[in-house]
């Protein structure tokens, strides 16, 4: 029934016999609408800039700072997230005009194409069009004018910020906290901000344009803006302006350094180097199915190599941030280990460098710092996981130091002493999502336990061991559910396992979800779940009601990022990602298959509002490249694939066919 993860070396070894470029297919404009929040920048394998349009900077609609439905682009931005639930980066805003403008310089957009690497569109309330394409750390512009004048709006204010408010001008006066900056000649703009949007970052940028730039005019789009804004004139004539943008997240010397990254001004040479780099990673996995399986398949592959960011400058250490470790460690964290073990090598030991600086591994890591969004510490399956493949250049015993601390050393949303006690985060005294936290600590203690009896540390081994099954005092056997118990160990009443949390947004027991979607959250022991709920044939029973219950709308609660629902399965949000392979563990693949099917016909379409939920640095395509190969990783850490329905073959053989 179960699969060993290392078969799957087989598939990324293939070597692709076709002679057009596996990258044809990748559509960049798939989950820019809805709750997808990509967005179709230029971008390089976890590069450091994803330079791309922008369309809004407030909302939840705008994680990305783009959205496909709308018809207005406000700019270019250098850097962004891509598929998060949450807002952040989208800094240094330009925006090209020649005669004339759209108000605030705003434009509608024309002719918008997107492929790897690259991005154009026309503006015609601006009379420009412009072409992007990027390397790792350089975001490159070629900028074209209908008209006799040649001029660029500058913002430095840019900033993507979380905010319902209609006013977000006054919210955008914080979202900058310090700016200084500088002209060192005509042709080159350099500064430093310190940006306050999801977490507090320093960075630093350096612009430089292939010509002198004539005059400019210092603007006040609000007077509580510490950034100012520009309107640089660049002359008049026909000639294209070409820009080149860099960032550093280290100091000015880094941003300086990083532009010797692109030589000169052949952004043509840029795009063939950038798209090479993709091709080289989709030909590790060369498959062959239908148009539009290829098109979901490669495009998930692009997704998944977006994020994390690299946020060393040329010729230091690298190191990575981006961390969006509650969803990625259930799938993509391994895909990338598997396919380019060297890159996840340096991304392990980015975490450890964070653990070592802030006593734990990051839980959501950006831009070197933490934000502390979601839950448990799920850098710790990705570590462990990459010490006991032994991944290149990772040393297992730091490794292991900074998993111990990380799960016995107090800090936000790991409250260990009172775990300790009680075996359980009780509700009375950890206010929100106690038992999600449970759960997915559980997990985290698990895998611990792995690495200490890799490591000899037989003491430790059974501390982590013991605790993996804390979950088993959150059971409810005449509920059938995990469900949140208080210190004296009264459970929660009332109790609606339909009803879904949402973190700080209205508390509860769970984290964007119910109980109908923790339940099935014990990746390391589902034959025990199996057990909790009465053998196979009553488990199975009770994943068909999963499917099929639907609650009505006075007991669903908060509901935002709980997307993708078939009956209270949710595809759109991680918890729920490894439940339909439940059924092939109790012994049923057929229903498996048939809800797989069902999946991705509905849920991963080749069109902008084709995905489902936030793909969330990822772990949505994960999830899809291996289903559509025919196997999951139910357990991540636990070395095995359970199989589902594959969508695609791989173009060599494979030993279990």
């Amino acid at each position: 029934m179960k699969k060993q993860l290392s078969v799957i070396l087989c598939t990324v070894i293939c070597i692709s016999a076709c002679s057009k470029p596996l990258s044809r297919w990748v559509n960049p404009f798939i989950g820019t609408d809805y709750t997808g929040h990509t967005a179709p920048a230029a971008a390089c394998p976890l590069g450091m800039v994803q330079p791309g349009p922008q369309t809004g900077n407030y909302l939840w609609k705008y994680c990305s700072g783009y959205n496909w439905s709308d018809s207005l682009i406000t700019g270019f931005t250098q850097n962004r997230l891509s598929g998060t639930g949450c807002p952040s980066l989208c800094n240094i805003l330009i925006m090209p005009f020649s005669d004339k403008h759209g108000s605030g310089y705003v434009s509608n957009k024309e002719n918008e194409n997107a492929s790897v690497g690259h991005y154009s569109v026309t503006l015609p309330d601006n009379g420009t069009a412009v072409d992007i394409t990027c390397s790792q750390r350089v975001a490159c512009y070629e900028m074209h004018f209908t008209g006799a004048l040649r001029k660029l709006f500058v913002n430095l204010q840019s900033v993507q910020i979380r905010t319902n408010s209609t006013t977000p001008n006054i919210n955008l006066r914080d979202a900058v906290k310090e700016w200084q900056g500088e002209m060192p000649d005509a042709r080159t703009l350099r500064g430093h901000l310190k940006a306050n949007s999801w977490v507090q970052y320093d960075l630093w940028y350096e612009i430089c344009f292939d010509q002198a730039i004539c005059s400019f005019d210092t603007l006040c789009l609000d007077p509580g803006y510490k950034a100012p804004a520009y309107v640089l004139d660049f002359g008049p004539g026909k000639k294209p302006l070409k820009a080149k943008i860099t960032l550093s997240y280290t100091s000015p010397e880094g941003a300086h350094a990083n532009m010797s990254e692109v030589k000169g001004w052949n952004f043509r040479k840029i795009r063939k180097m950038t798209e090479r780099q993709w091709e080289k990673l989709f030909k590790l996995l060369p498959v062959e199915g239908p148009d539009s399986v290829l098109t979901a398949f490669y495009t998930s592959m692009y997704h998944l190599y977006i994020q994390p960011n690299v946020i060393s400058d040329l010729g230091g250490p690298v190191r990575y941030s981006t961390f969006s470790q509650w969803d990625t460690f259930r799938a993509a964290d391994l895909l990338r280990t598997l396919l380019t073990p060297e890159v996840e090598a340096d991304i392990v030991n980015s975490m450890l460098a964070e653990s070592e600086e802030r006593g734990h591994l990051p839980v959501w890591g950006l831009c070197g710092k933490d934000n502390y969004c979601m839950i448990a510490n799920h850098s710790v399956p990705t570590v462990v996981d990459a010490c006991l493949r032994y991944l290149p250049g990772i040393e297992r015993e730091r490794a292991y130091d900074a998993v111990r601390a990380s799960l016995t050393t107090n800090h936000k949303k790991s409250d260990w002493d009172i775990y300790n006690k009680y075996g359980y985060y009780p509700f009375d005294l950890v206010k929100e999502e106690s038992v999600s936290r449970t759960l997915e600590s559980c997990y985290d203690d698990w895998c611990a336990a792995r690495l200490a009896r890799a490591l000899g540390k037989d003491s430790d081994y059974e501390f982590f061991f013991n605790r993996s099954r804390n979950y088993r005092n959150l059971f409810d056997s005449s509920t059938g559910f995990f469900r949140g118990k208080d210190s004296s160990g009264n459970w929660r009443e009332p109790f609606e396992p339909r009803r879904c949390a949402h973190a700080g947004k209205m508390g509860g027991d769970y984290t964007e979800g119910s109980a109908w979607h923790y339940l099935w959250h014990v990746l390391q022991d589902p034959e025990d779940l199996i057990d909790l709920l009465g053998g196979p044939e009553l488990f199975v029973q009770k994943l068909d009601t999963l499917f099929t219950v639907t609650p009505p709308a006075s007991v669903t609660g908060y509901s935002q990022d709980v997307t993708g629902l078939i009956g209270q399965y949710s595809h759109g949000n991680e918890p729920c990602h490894h439940v339909i392979y439940l059924y092939t563990l109790a012994g049923r693949q057929g229903k498996a298959a048939e809800r797989i099917r069902q999946v991705f016909r509905d849920f991963y379409r080749c069109e902008p509002g084709g995905l489902c939920g936030n793909d969330d640095c990822g772990q949505m395509s994960a999830w899809y490249i291996f289903s559509a190969l025919g196997y999951y990783p139910v357990n991540p850490v636990g070395g095995e694939f359970v199989p589902g329905e594959a969508q695609v073959r791989c173009l060599r053989k494979l030993p279990w066919e």
